[in-house]
């Protein structure tokens, strides 16, 4: 009998300690109500309650959380009909709000978001759909904001996660991005041919247009060594006749040096003549106009070899 008291002390202990002293997580709170009405949030850390008197009505995550919507069958514009999952993210920013300001925040939540998307989607056609997640998921976060701002939740992003057409329009829509696919293809081995006869052109009219350059650089060069061997040549030319010149005046000067003169070399021709006329197969012819010449020359052989005969 004294240890079943003893047994019963200690469990009412245990008991008092567990109603009365209760330790919260981090990022959690609780909310606390005495006698059926609200009281404060137990934050995180140790926290001392009244037994009966107080007690924790519910705890709340303040973390990010997320809710998958259930896939919604939903009509388009032109009336098809598409199959959209979205997954939504939340947090709760007020926890006493989160409590009594609705049975449920997360199914009202997903209720919103299921009747926003219909009025969204209604007022879209297929094709703008299948583009316009970005604007399908803007829209419906700034429709729960509204509804969510006195529940004490913050919607943080909502995702379209799929957007699925029925099987037919998906099997019409792959027949249209296959030719689409195939268009392209020819469009850009067309446009890749198109750049081989541009690109091969190009390189025969550059060919053409170097070997143009080249011949006539070669022509300009061929014609620029002939004039200089021209040039050359006559120099040469030029050269030579002034050097026979030269040769001629010192032979003159040096015949005046040694006292002949012109009458002289005259008669000194004359003598060569007579030489070459005494050869018996030799006939010298000599113009008339001659005579008085030879007689001149005559005249002066005589006068040259009186000179010699002088001492």
């Amino acid at each position: 009998m004294h240890w079943a008291i003893i047994v019963i002390i200690l469990l009412v202990v245990i008991v008092f300690i567990a109603l009365t002293i209760k330790i919260v997580p981090q990022q959690r709170v609780g909310v606390v109500e005495r006698l059926g009405k609200y009281h404060r949030l137990l934050t995180p850390g140790l926290n001392i309650l009244i037994p009966i008197i107080d007690q924790v009505r519910v705890y709340h995550d303040l973390r990010i959380q997320q809710a998958n919507v259930p896939p919604q069958t939903v009509i388009t514009k032109d009336n098809v009909q598409v199959q959209i999952d979205t997954i939504i993210f939340y947090q709760v920013i007020g926890p006493e709000q989160a409590t009594y300001g609705i049975s449920d925040y997360v199914y009202g939540v997903r209720n919103i978001t299921t009747a926003t998307m219909r009025q969204i989607i209604g007022k879209l056609e297929l094709d703008e759909t299948l583009s316009g997640r970005e604007k399908i998921s803007t829209e419906i976060r700034i429709a729960l904001d509204e509804a969510t701002e006195k529940w004490g939740v913050r919607i943080e992003r909502v995702e379209v996660i799929d957007i699925k057409p029925p099987l037919d329009i998906q099997e019409a829509m792959d027949k249209q991005m296959k030719a689409e696919r195939n268009k392209r293809a020819i469009v850009l081995e067309a446009e890749a041919a198109k750049q081989d006869m541009i690109l091969r052109a190009e390189g025969d009219k550059q060919s053409k247009i170097l070997k143009a350059e080249g011949d006539k650089e070669a022509r300009i060069r061929e014609a620029e060594g002939l004039r200089q061997a021209q040039e050359l040549e006559a120099l040469g030319e030029a050269k030579a006749i002034q050097a026979i010149a030269e040769a001629e005046k010192n032979r003159i000067e040096l015949l005046r040096a040694a006292g002949l003169d012109e009458n002289v070399l005259a008669y000194r021709s004359f003598e060569a003549l007579t030489e070459i006329a005494k050869g018996p197969a030799n006939k010298v012819f000599i113009p008339a106009n001659t005579v008085e010449t030879l007689g001149s020359i005559g005249a002066i052989g005589e006068l040259f070899k009186a000179a010699k005969a002088e001492p």
